[in-house]
């Protein structure tokens, strides 16, 4: 397979873990006989500081003719400390979406058991939690006119959605739900908003084409304290894009950490994989930050974007057998954890690459015996 890999690693941490990412892609690449090819582009802070502009005419040029996007992430600790910047890292990643078609974000909460302990919450609460969020990404607040009056005393942000924009993401939604428990929750704020009044229209007239899921509708309030008292209960969870950006970070933490989940955003062509943690400015040039949520974005990329099954789970493979021989970058280790057995940014990496070329061999092995 020839496929081309754009790696857009943005600002802070980004920089470091799309590396170890990119290393992964260019892995798998040697060991099933693939032929990826890899260029970089510029967006965020990085590029403001070197055009004046977060998303620059050359980066979008190359998203636009690629077959796939490994991105870091964007921001930078001057924009939140000067909210009169008219100029913001986070305007690259807005248009980036709407220039691509990236309407549907895909954030899987996988729990691996040997880091059950490194929630704050219960291990039996947690344990055999398998959440798929679908998160919208072109509309609602974010996207709608937005501005001050009253001399500035006033602002306002327009909560906006149309029905095709509901109906895409709910198709997507409910054709996941068929390949995994069969039950869809959807998530607005029906009593009080005209816009999700919509929203759950929409959603019951799209489930009329799935009458083999079971839909389900909560409140953005109940399902957040639903998410932690019984994380066991959801299997797909459709949402909008304010709602979903909230309640996503929430299911970090059922994970233990940010660090550790990937996400993957999808329209109709190109996809962009990214680690759900931000720039991180306060961890920067540490090399502490953990490449695992970016290695696992890798992987829903070989999957999603390649068709790449047996890929994809080599490197879920390797994540698991790392982590099951004690492997820690420091966000993820506890008391427990061997103080040599705590790796930084790149040596956590490195480990990955090598159990992927034992989890390789054993596969290619496993497949030669079955043809024999």
């Amino acid at each position: 397979m020839e496929k081309k890999i754009i790696i857009l690693p943005g600002d802070g941490i980004g920089k470091e873990v799309t590396t170890e990412g990119k290393k992964v892609l260019e892995k798998i690449a040697g060991l099933f006989n693939h032929q990826f090819e890899f260029d970089s582009a510029t967006i965020g802070h990085d590029a403001i500081e070197a055009t004046g502009n977060p998303l620059p005419d050359e980066t979008l040029t190359k998203l636009k003719n690629c077959d796939a996007i490994l991105f870091g992430a964007v921001g930078h600790p001057k924009y939140d400390n000067d909210p009169t910047l008219k100029v913001r890292p986070e305007q690259g990643l807005l248009k980036m979406r709407k220039e691509l078609g990236l309407y549907a974000n895909l954030r899987p909460i996988k729990l691996f058991d040997e880091l059950l302990e490194a929630s704050s919450i219960k291990p039996e609460i947690l344990k055999g939690s398998d959440i798929l969020f679908f998160r919208e990404l072109t509309g609602d607040v974010y996207f709608g006119e937005k501005g001050r009056k009253d001399e500035g005393k006033t602002a306002y942000d327009l909560m906006i959605y149309q029905k095709y924009e509901i109906e895409r993401i709910a198709h997507k939604a409910f054709q996941a739900a068929r390949t995994r428990k069969k039950k869809v929750t959807s998530v607005d704020k029906a009593n009080v908003l005209e816009s999700s009044r919509l929203w759950r229209e929409v959603v019951n007239e799209v489930s009329k084409h799935y009458p083999d899921i079971t839909l389900e509708h909560q409140f953005i309030d109940a399902a957040a304290m639903k998410l932690i008292q019984n994380p066991k209960s959801f299997d797909v969870v459709l949402t909008g894009n304010l709602f979903g950006d909230i309640l996503t970070d929430e299911a970090s933490q059922i994970a233990g950490s940010m660090g550790m989940l990937a996400s993957a955003s999808v329209g109709d062509k190109v996809g962009l994989y990214e680690p759900i943690h931000g720039s991180a400015h306060d961890i920067t040039g540490k090399g502490i930050a953990n490449p695992l949520a970016s290695i696992l974005s890798a992987a829903l990329l070989l999957d999603i974007s390649f068709g790449l099954k047996e890929e994809s789970d080599a490197v879920i493979k390797a994540v698991e057998a790392t982590l099951k021989a004690g492997y820690r970058t420091a966000d993820i280790a506890d008391s427990k954890t061997a103080k040599d057995k705590i790796l930084n940014t790149q040596q956590m990496g490195t480990q990955i690459l090598n159990e992927l070329k034992k989890v390789a061999s054993y596969q290619t092995s496993v497949a030669s015996n079955g043809n024999q």
